[in-house]
């Protein structure tokens, strides 16, 4: 039997993500994929999917969706509430969604994005290698709306028979981040890089999968002159004339304008992911890795 989740609501951000789009910067295309990748990769495994099979990225809970032929579910990232029917079940655990059951999830008492992933994997058809949803250009399935219907695969492994997972939930109050000097460190004062290091920066409302704009310490620079466009990576921090760093995470543009100061350390990509509006976040510089031996510089 085809089975399905049909979205009654999608709550304030809903979309499909899976481990995103690799090697295709050049031509223009941003990654894309989940937040908190280990998170979805969690999802994945506790049900016996690949790592890299999609599911449902959700922001701040308020999912609401009906399955049509049963799913088994479970839910990572952010610890939301769940209920089947009426009947609460527990974040990280894995739940079986009857035919025709309503599943809805409450909004998570720490973290921004939960992922909930169902047995067989999410099957929107995928856009240039991957399901996932990149918020900033447009490529891939477009936000869940009330309506849509997401196809479950079939399992292709066996179920890992596990019924819930210990992990440790996103931080509630400050959130340190390690970062590394960013290729345009030297337009930067002395006074501009210590602040970074010495503040701690609040996460503005005006954030989301594209990048968070924080507000603190201002940035102060030592060059004026204007930047040509460069290439981007998740974690890096760009400071705008105002000199407050904006941090960009998984649907960043390829390219910018603005110099990069610091970059975030891959690891740390994920906490800073969910970390909500409000949220101080603090910096902590530790040294560059050395090249790889023999390694291209391309």
């Amino acid at each position: 039997m085809t089975a399905w989740l049909e979205v009654v609501r999608p709550g304030a951000l809903s979309t499909v993500q899976d481990l995103g789009r690799s090697g295709l910067g050049a031509l223009g295309v941003g990654h894309a994929g989940a937040a908190d990748v280990p998170a979805l990769r969690l999802a994945n495994r506790v049900i016996g999917n690949p790592e890299s099979a999609a599911a449902v990225e959700v922001t701040f809970g308020g999912l609401e969706v009906v399955a049509r032929g049963g799913a088994t579910i479970t839910l990572t990232g952010a610890p939301c509430t769940m209920t089947v029917d009426g009947r609460t079940h527990g974040s990280h655990s894995v739940v079986w969604v009857p035919d025709g059951a309503t599943l809805r999830l409450e909004a998570p008492t720490s973290g921004l994005r939960s992922y909930l992933a169902a047995r067989g994997g999410i099957e929107v058809p995928p856009v240039l290698g991957s399901r996932s949803t990149d918020t900033l250009s447009g490529v891939g399935p477009a936000p869940l709306a009330a309506g849509d219907r997401l196809p479950v695969g079939r399992a292709t492994a066996a179920h890992p028979g596990v019924d819930v997972v210990p992990v440790q939930v996103p931080a509630a109050g400050d959130v340190t981040l390690r970062v590394v000097d960013g290729p345009r460190a030297d337009w930067f004062t002395g006074a501009g890089r210590a602040a970074l290091l010495s503040g701690a920066y609040e996460v503005t409302a005006d954030s989301n999968r594209v990048g968070m704009r924080l507000s603190g310490p201002v940035l102060d620079r030592a060059r004026d002159d204007e930047l040509p466009s460069e290439g981007m990576v998740c974690g890096a921090l760009q400071v705008p004339p105002s000199g407050q760093p904006t941090l960009f995470l998984a649907d960043h543009p390829v390219t910018g304008g603005y110099p990069v100061i610091a970059v975030v350390v891959h690891a740390d990509v994920p906490l800073a992911a969910q970390v909500r509006p409000g949220q101080r976040l603090t910096f902590r510089r530790v040294p560059s890795p050395s090249p790889v031996p023999g390694a291209s510089d391309d």
